[in-house]
């Protein structure tokens, strides 16, 4: 359903939001995996830059959607390079999104249940929970890692059923991955939304198959921040 994503938000009774690329800025996860990532790796294996991300982009693209494209122990194992470390070494990259945190301050204060639901890596998580705070706006927060399925499968949306038990119909989710939102699309959540610009580095995306805002905060429209 495309759904307006100002009269999505009015409606819902849970809202649940993806964390990278919807709360956090895209840009710390893009800069970790094309640039620091194959730096590292190039150093321990005595090769280029440009012939490591080669490599890694291979890497990358052999396990994209599925559980272990997020796992930092993967990662660590497939890698020989400490990738936990490198995430701790530059967390002054890690922000919100424009408007994000303040939209979470004012959706903090309305009678809905706010879920994170996020193929973080659990020690990602917690990484920037601790840098950002944003846990103290939820009421719960889910890594797909618990229930051993990526957001990408039919699977995962069964085991949060199970978990928090929500409604398809009066469900909001806003993620920034297409293949996600068409998963969670394909389990029956209808009101679905996406958000244009993951990556403050990056230009806003075009043409894409969910109704989408620059920013979560647009969903609030002119409503007075809180």
């Amino acid at each position: 359903m495309k759904i307006d994503p100002q009269t999505a938000l009015e409606r819902c009774d849970t809202l649940m939001l993806d964390m990278d690329g919807t709360i956090l800025d895209l840009a710390f996860d893009s800069y970790i995996w094309k640039d620091l990532v194959p730096r590292r790796y190039a150093a321990a294996n005595g090769i280029s830059f440009e012939r490591a991300r080669e490599l890694l982009f291979e890497k990358y693209a052999a396990v994209q959607g599925d559980l272990e494209w997020y796992c930092l122990d993967h990662w660590n194992e497939r890698l020989g390079i400490d990738v936990v470390k490198i995430h701790h070494d530059v967390t002054h990259r890690i922000g919100y999104l424009p408007g994000a945190l303040d939209f979470l301050r004012t959706i903090h204060a309305r009678d809905m249940r706010v879920l994170l639901v996020t193929n973080s890596h659990p020690d990602t998580l917690d990484l920037k929970d601790a840098v950002t705070g944003l846990a103290d706006y939820f009421d719960g927060l889910h890594s797909s890692h618990t229930f051993g399925h990526p957001k990408e499968s039919r699977d995962f949306w069964e085991a949060l059923q199970d978990e928090v038990s929500f409604d398809p119909a009066t469900t909001l989710f806003v993620d920034d991955s297409q293949p996600v939102l068409r998963s969670a699309a394909d389990y029956g959540i209808e009101m679905l939304v996406t958000v244009t610009r993951p990556d403050t580095t990056e230009p806003a995306r075009r043409g894409l198959e969910f109704r989408g805002v620059e920013t979560v905060r647009d969903m609030l429209g002119t409503q007075p921040l809180r």
